[in-house]
């Protein structure tokens, strides 16, 4: 077994979307934006290219083709996630099963909506983002995400680097979201406060 196993983030399918800006209302269309609950999200997934008009699945559509059923990581082009920051579309990305998302950008709101939910964005060039397409021509791929050591592992001792925020590495390497991540320091905080009234009684 390969000694860095355990320091795998996620290990999967790589599904293909070839495009170039997927705006959130393409993740999620807002018909299905009604629900106050998180949950049931994962069918209505990127439901106007997924579905045709008679509630059939696309079979032009590639979430829908055979090899590509039970993917958990999605590779895209530019400006993935730009539009609407409806914090809907990583709980249906994340709900349909990807845990890992790589593309050449990534719109800001979606992306931290995405690290808050526990899902890894990686940003690559275009290059790179190329090469990885040109990988998923030649067929089914299994990737490993190593997010300790930000590589991505093809399987054939072969591994491509990616940079990524230290804060939300150590967030997802935790499984803390913001409000988790803020909740470590709540003995610091409570010092800080209480060392602001002593020297400002006026505060109360």
């Amino acid at each position: 077994m390969n000694p860095s196993i355990h320091h795998l983030f996620a290990s999967g399918l790589v599904c293909p979307l070839d495009k170039n800006n997927v705006d959130t209302d393409q993740i999620i269309p807002k018909q299905f934006l009604t629900s106050v609950s998180r949950d049931g999200f994962a069918e209505a997934l990127f439901y106007d290219w997924r579905y045709l008009a008679d509630g059939s699945p696309n079979p032009d559509f590639v979430l829908n083709y055979p090899q590509y059923q039970g993917a958990s990581i999605l590779l895209s082009r530019a400006n993935f996630g730009c539009g609407s920051s409806r914090e809907h579309a990583p709980w249906a990305l994340q709900q349909y099963g990807f845990q890992v998302i790589i593309a050449e950008s990534f719109a800001d709101i979606f992306y931290n909506n995405c690290a808050n939910n526990g899902m890894l964005l990686i940003a690559l060039s275009k290059g790179n983002i190329d090469s990885l397409f040109t990988r998923c021509s030649e067929g089914p791929q299994q990737w490993h995400i190593d997010l300790k050591n930000q590589e991505i592992r093809f399987g054939n001792n072969a591994a491509l680097g990616f940079e990524i925020d230290p804060d939300i590495k150590q967030r997802l390497l935790s499984g803390l979201d913001f409000i988790g991540s803020s909740e470590q320091f709540a003995p610091q905080i409570s010092d800080f406060e209480q060392s602001r009234k002593a020297s400002q009684p006026w505060l109360g």
